[in-house]
């Protein structure tokens, strides 16, 4: 590497990580709290007897999972000013990262709460707990450990697909490599360098996830 990559490498460095936690990291825990609520409301739904919100659930599902999320955030972004709904960069990805999390951790969720046995709702009917009463303190605590290893990927794949915000012109840490790109004219390296920072930040929240998985696992053995 020459003396010039080698100065472009370290003037970007700065940029790129105050990128990353200013505006990477915000959406990215935005998205995931928002989306994991979301998420939490459409498993219930699915679950309950309510037909027509566990149609509208189903089909909300349906689409996002089966669509290309950097599709849904053109539409967001650019398709709704035709309608006369215009959004500024930073809703448009939390509201497209919001509906992707959503939906696939909705199954997530689902599927933990359907993993708990079924003597666990009867000891709480037994003790006189009402069907409301049984999910709150016995079986969503129960189905969110099991959630945890499941639910943490999702967040740190999340980090990643926030570089899709750079195509609706969130400056995000991605698109920041993309405008220094523009002026130094050395792709290779700024999107190496931008890899590295998306490295980092993923290996840190692995670190974070095996501990909390051991904290839980240590919790439950008790």
């Amino acid at each position: 590497m020459d003396d010039r990559k080698i100065q472009i490498f370290l003037d970007s460095l700065l940029p790129l990580f105050k990128a990353g936690v200013a505006f990477t990291i915000p959406l990215t825990l935005v998205s995931f709290v928002l989306g994991l609520t979301l998420a939490i409301i459409t498993a219930l739904v699915r679950l309950s007897s309510w037909r027509i919100p566990k149609l509208i659930a189903g089909f909300y599902v349906w689409v996002i999972r089966g669509t290309p999320l950097l599709l849904q955030l053109f539409i967001i972004f650019y398709g709704l000013p035709s309608v006369g709904i215009v959004l500024d960069p930073f809703i448009a990805a939390v509201i497209g990262f919001t509906l992707s999390v959503g939906a696939y951790s909705s199954e997530i969720v689902r599927a933990a709460i359907l993993s708990i046995q079924k003597g666990q709702w009867e000891a709480a009917f037994s003790v006189g707990m009402s069907r409301g009463q049984a999910l709150r303190r016995v079986i969503l605590p129960q189905a969110a450990r099991v959630s945890v290893p499941p639910l943490s990927n999702s967040f740190i794949s999340l980090v990643k697909d926030t570089s899709l915000a750079a195509s609706i012109t969130y400056v995000e840490m991605f698109r920041k490599a993309q405008q220094i790109t523009a002026t130094t004219y050395e792709p290779l390296l700024l999107y190496c360098e931008a890899g590295l920072f998306y490295l980092l930040f993923c290996s840190v929240l692995s670190v974070l996830q095996k501990y909390l998985e051991k904290r839980l696992d240590r919790y439950s053995a008790s």
